[in-house]
């Protein structure tokens, strides 16, 4: 893919997103450093969440964007029911949310927003996961050797837990795995045209 001339940053301190980005074999940098609080207001709609985080953190960059940068922020959550799971907070958290899911479907909404010194777009996506009964052993297993606990809903669909406990998909892998790429494929076309 040809940018030509701009410069894209991600804004992430992802390796999942990384890694990913890098997949699509264009040149981009990582800077992660930003001043936003990620915060919502509890009336915002669950689905709404990751758009509102993402483009918050954004705005949120450290510095001014340059006349030839592009910047990708991203945000994902899970969601159960009513339950809105962000990154556990502790290994009792992670327990918790993975007994939630274990056995039911659930939805997974990532946005990602780019943005330049003209523009700003964000786009969600959805997927929905079904996982199976999992075992409290499995569930231990998993947090102990795999430690998510900077994953959205306590789980990578990419790991241990993902090959034995997810039973179907409806929707993108890669927005599962927190990064749509479909998606900023899509925008990168729309911003570098």
């Amino acid at each position: 893919m040809d940018l030509r001339g701009k410069k894209l940053i991600l804004a992430s301190g992802s390796p999942r997103r990384r890694e990913l980005l890098a997949g699509l074999n264009i040149d981009f940098e990582v800077d992660k450093r930003n001043n936003f609080e990620e915060r919502y207001s509890p009336d915002t709609r669950h689905e709404s969440i990751p758009s509102v985080l993402s483009e918050g953190k954004s705005y949120g960059f450290w510095r001014a964007l340059e006349e030839d940068e592009i910047l990708i922020t991203s945000d994902t959550l899970v969601l159960c029911g009513d339950e809105v799971m962000g990154k556990p907070k502790d290994r009792e958290d992670a327990v918790r949310m993975l007994r939630l899911l274990s056995g039911r479907e659930h939805k997974v909404i990532t946005a990602v927003t780019m943005r330049d010194r003209q523009h700003i777009k964000t786009v969600s996506d959805t997927a929905i996961v079904h996982f199976k009964e999992l075992s409290d052993a499995e569930i231990d297993y998993y947090i102990d050797s795999c430690k998510p606990f900077d994953k959205a809903g306590a789980y990578g669909i990419q790991e241990w837990i993902g090959y034995i406990g997810i039973t179907g998909i409806e929707g993108s892998y890669f927005t599962i795995m927190g990064f749509p790429m479909h998606v900023v494929y899509g925008l990168l076309n729309e911003f570098i045209a």
